[in-house]
């Protein structure tokens, strides 16, 4: 059996459609107009409310893991996620072949039993991060050592292996202490790993804790980082994760990051969600940065591996479909009406954003800049929106928006983001940056905007833009005009759009060949399974 530790949930909310002049309700969930807490900046989490394939998931905040076993001879896996204490009963109940289990995740109970309050405890990275990595070990050992108590027949055999989410590197050491191999996944870009690696050397140089506030605006942050192996020589200290910029040397998140990606360093494994066309030179950089004995596995892009390997019509596709709030079927028809000869006719606009699980928003001044770079356009759209994406307000959008974009455009607080990027219908992705919504969009081929926010999302934009070619950046300060500048540049006939069109079907291309029998992905993903995963001890006692 072996047991993985990673981000997964229950979804929540639901959509509404702006339609020819009127919201029409088509799924369960809030409004797209709710308004959320005064003054909260939303931080996401691994363990608390994440996006997956677009839908937002959120898990109460008690706990945070789950275990899943399988009689049979393949490698099963385990979820650490956030969940209330009646879901891995649910989940297992459901799945045969399927073991969830739960174990706290150290955090205190939410100040008051305001259900936003509840949902929004684990949107606090800092303390989530500190409190899985002081309080989580005793719990999943003793996970660990339970399911070894009870393995006394062929259907419920004893861990052989454990898969953790990097961020959870706890799980290494729970490993070690029961002699099984443990692989690590880092569910972000490796370009990002390199930055978060880099932090020290940032330190040591003394760019690290920033001086002042000021060295935000006085354009600091264009400083080329030239000299960081592996790394794009087009990165600026902008484009390195955002933790480092504080001036506090104590940061929690650099010293966290720090911790876990050099971690690394003492899995059997590395596990990694990209392709060797993709990253390169970064992917080189690791192996050196790495030592032999851990086995670096690039098997992405996940979403096309998945479809290789996993049938249409197999239980784990239902065990997938089992976390779904609202059909997608419903949705796709519509972008179906609205698909023309030619890839590049309607726009998509879709306002959503992965990194380890978070929730980014944005304020109602830059929610109507947004509206009406979009409005003026002129090109059809779905735009989802968040109930909770505007900070401590209401997502309020003008009557005369609404009015403008009638018969064009669709409004949502919910969709299937995967199956969506691969319609033909689809144009354009307007994303935060996060690996899970890139990956995704490279998968459908879909050029992007990027409007990154924060932690690897920047470093994510800075190759998208500058290496792949596949996006183009909107700046921190959104204007209308820019907005709309940046859509037609995307989505018209000239240089530049056609270019990033082709890019993004070529990078698609290679992915689809990469998760092929044959390809490297699904090369590393066999040599994963046959000589980590089914390879019973690891290398002993963590050090």
């Amino acid at each position: 059996m072996g047991t993985s530790m990673g981000g997964d949930g229950w979804p929540s909310g639901g959509w509404r459609w702006w339609e020819a002049g009127g919201w029409r309700r088509v799924g369960p969930g809030k409004t797209a107009t709710r308004a959320v807490g005064a003054d909260r900046r939303r931080w996401g989490t691994a363990a608390g409310r994440q996006w997956v394939a677009g839908r937002r998931c959120s898990w109460p905040r008690y706990s945070t893991a789950g275990a899943s076993t399988s009689p049979s001879s393949t490698p099963s896996s385990t979820t650490a996620a956030s969940s209330a204490p009646e879901a891995p009963a649910r989940l297992t109940a459901s799945r045969p072949g399927f073991r969830f289990a739960a174990i706290p995740d150290g955090l205190p109970p939410p100040p008051s039993s305001d259900a936003d309050a509840d949902a929004d405890a684990t949107q606090d990275i800092p303390s989530l991060c500190r409190s899985t990595r002081e309080t989580c070990l005793p719990h999943f050992s003793r996970l660990l050592a339970n399911l070894n108590a009870d393995a006394v027949s062929p259907e419920s055999p004893p861990v052989t292996c454990v898969v953790s989410d990097v961020v959870m590197s706890f799980a290494l050491d729970a490993a070690r202490e029961i002699g099984v191999p443990c692989a690590l996944l880092w569910t972000a870009s490796v370009c990002s790993y390199m930055g978060y690696r880099h932090y020290r050397a940032l330190i040591d140089k003394g760019v690290f804790p920033f001086k002042d506030a000021e060295q935000l605006t006085s354009g600091f942050l264009d400083t080329p980082v030239d000299w960081t192996p592996g790394l794009s020589k087009h990165m600026r200290l902008k484009d390195i994760p955002t933790f480092i910029r504080s001036t506090d040397p104590d940061e929690y998140m650099v010293h966290f990051a720090l911790h876990v990606t050099e971690r690394l360093a003492q899995a059997d494994a590395a596990i990694l969600n990209t392709f060797d066309e993709l990253e390169p030179e970064v992917l080189n950089a690791k192996h050196a940065m790495l030592p032999p004995t851990t086995a670096i596995h690039s098997i992405g892009p996940l979403p096309l591996l998945v479809e290789q390997e996993v049938p249409q019509g197999d239980p784990l596709n239902a065990l997938a479909a089992g976390l779904q709030l609202v059909e997608g079927e419903r949705l796709l028809p519509r972008l179906a009406g609205r698909q023309g000869a030619q890839r590049n006719c309607p726009s998509r606009w879709c306002s959503s954003t992965t990194v380890y699980g978070s929730i980014t928003v944005m304020t109602n001044e830059e929610l109507v800049e947004f509206a009406w770079g979009l409005a003026n356009s002129g090109h059809d759209f779905l735009w989802v929106i968040r109930h909770d994406l505007v900070n401590g307000d209401a997502a309020v959008l003008p009557l005369e928006f609404t009015e403008s974009t009638k018969g064009r455009g669709l409004l949502a607080t919910w969709c299937p983001q995967e199956a969506v990027l691969r319609h033909e219908a689809v144009g354009v992705f307007l994303a935060h940056s996060g690996w899970n919504s890139t990956m995704e969009s490279l998968c459908g081929g879909v050029p992007m905007l990027c409007w990154p926010f924060f932690a690897d999302q920047q470093t994510n934009c800075r190759y998208s833009c500058a290496e792949w070619g596949v996006a183009i950046e909107i700046g921190h300060d959104v204007h209308r005009e820019v907005v709309e500048a940046k859509i037609r540049e995307a989505m018209g006939g000239g240089d530049k759009g056609r270019e990033m069109r082709l890019r993004a079907e070529e990078w698609r291309d290679t992915g689809l060949r990469a998760t092929r029998p044959g390809g490297r992905s699904h090369a590393n993903l066999e040599a994963l399974v046959s000589d980590v995963l089914l390879i019973s001890g690891g290398r002993g006692k963590a050090h």
